[in-house]
């Protein structure tokens, strides 16, 4: 037990605590429960404490501090338990208190908590002492608090008052300001209304000069519409004679028509004449036919994605691999897994490269199917299908890579053709001058 260690048995059971364990001290006595809680058994705790035995042990103080200190002050056996536990962990501290010789330099809330969960003779005193060395200690705080804050409340005051003289002094200087302008204010003022007096004056003399020039523009509008009606009439004059001119002219263009109608019906049958004479054959060949063009019919890569077909129909694929040196670049396991995810990865291969292999054999094209090295677990042993080129990247190197390798190696213009849902693929491939064509169109042309 934890009275016959050290100091004796029994040593300080006797001695009650007159007073209210102290905040400080009580948080450590509840901190060092805690930390022995969790080296007992359910049955070695108190009933009341067993539904915390799970509790981490900052959490335990946190929910359970309360009723942690009720056990350690009701139940003796409990108490000596956890001493057990703290002379275990904390043993020079415990070897100095049942001593009678706390350490000089431990923090006094320490020895404190430490001397009330042992009981060792005197533990009340050390108690004592630390809940009076804590009130004096927050009493030198506050103290030192207080005149920490009475200082800076000295110093915002005197901050106050030179706040308080500038701005007097800077409004005095505002005011004097003010009272200038007002004075140049009141100048401009005298001056403004002397010159809203010339200005009327001017203003009525403009206004004669005004009406002066009205009545003379009058005069001009009037003379100016009677020379506007002896004008109209002298173009009417001239429209009627023009109207004539034009009647003359044309009477005289329709007799030139008919001579050069006459002459270019001869022309032509002079040239039909001709023609049957030399018995020339049709012309079998024009000039466009010599331009060297694309016609209709005749595919190329471009060509496709102008066709009306949806970007889902397998005729698209179709259309494709019967391009002059096609390839189809698969990636494997994204078809597989769009296609048929339930299966094992062996046997998603083998269904694959069966169905790739006939349709090799339809249409043949170069078909290279990739798959992702880092989904193996070991080598793969299997004999690649007729027709179709078998690839696993290396370590270190995906499967898109490794695609976008096999792109970048065919020369420009060849069909290369990428089978791959994934995003990046198909705009990395694109990029590089191959199609792109989605993995779900490529499972429907194989079933």
């Amino acid at each position: 037990m934890v009275e016959s260690a050290g100091g004796g048995p029994g040593d300080g059971a006797a001695e009650v605590l007159d007073r209210p364990l102290p905040d400080g001290v009580r948080r450590r006595v509840v901190q060092i429960v805690s930390d022995g809680f969790g080296g007992l058994t359910i049955g070695e705790l108190p009933a009341q404490l067993r539904q915390y035995a799970r509790f981490a042990p900052n959490r335990r103080a946190k929910f359970a501090g309360n009723a942690m200190a009720a056990a350690l002050e009701t139940d003796t056996l409990f108490r000596q338990r956890i001493g057990e536990k703290f002379r275990e962990a904390q043993p020079e501290l415990s070897g100095a208190l049942d001593s009678g010789s706390p350490p000089p330099a431990a923090d006094p809330l320490d020895v404190a908590a430490a001397a009330y969960v042992l009981r060792p003779t005197g533990w009340v005193k050390l108690v004592t002492a630390a809940g009076e060395e804590a009130l004096r200690a927050d009493a030198e705080r506050a103290d030192e608090e207080s005149r920490a804050e009475l200082e800076r409340l000295r110093e915002e005051l005197d901050r106050s008052r030179e706040q308080t003289r500038a701005e007097t002094e800077r409004l005095r200087t505002e005011l004097d300001a003010s009272k200038r302008e007002a004075e140049s204010l009141h100048r401009k003022l005298r001056a403004a209304h002397s010159d809203v007096k010339r200005g009327e004056a001017a203003l009525r003399k403009v206004q004669g000069e005004i009406e002066a020039v009205r009545a003379e523009t009058q005069a001009q509008v009037s003379s100016a519409e009677s020379e506007a009606r002896r004008l109209k009439g002298r173009l009417g004059e001239v429209e009627a004679a023009l109207e004539a001119t034009r009647r003359a002219a044309r009477e005289g263009r329709s007799v030139e028509d008919m001579r050069l109608r006459l002459l270019l019906d001869t022309v032509l049958d002079a040239a039909q004449g001709l023609r049957r004479e030399l018995a020339l054959p049709p012309v079998s060949v024009r000039p466009a036919e010599t331009v060297d063009a694309v016609e209709p019919g005749r595919m190329t890569p471009k060509d496709i994605a102008n066709r009306a077909l949806s970007e889902d129909d397998p005729a698209i694929l179709d259309q494709l691999l019967a391009l002059p040196q096609a390839h189809l670049v698969v990636d494997g396991y994204n078809v597989t897994k769009t296609g048929y995810p339930q299966m094992p990865l062996e046997k998603q291969r083998l269904r694959l490269l069966g169905q790739l292999s006939q349709l090799a054999a339809q249409t043949g094209a170069e078909v290279t199917c990739v798959f992702d090295g880092a989904e193996l677990a070991a080598p793969v042993l299997l004999a690649p299908p007729r027709g179709v080129r078998v690839l696993f990247s290396k370590p270190g190197v995906t499967a898109d890579e490794l695609i976008r390798q096999l792109v970048r190696a065919e020369p420009p213009g060849r069909p290369v053709i990428v089978a791959s849902t994934d995003r990046e693929v198909a705009d990395g491939v694109a990029r590089a001058g191959a199609r792109p064509v989605a993995s779900a169109v490529l499972l429907k042309r194989l079933s």
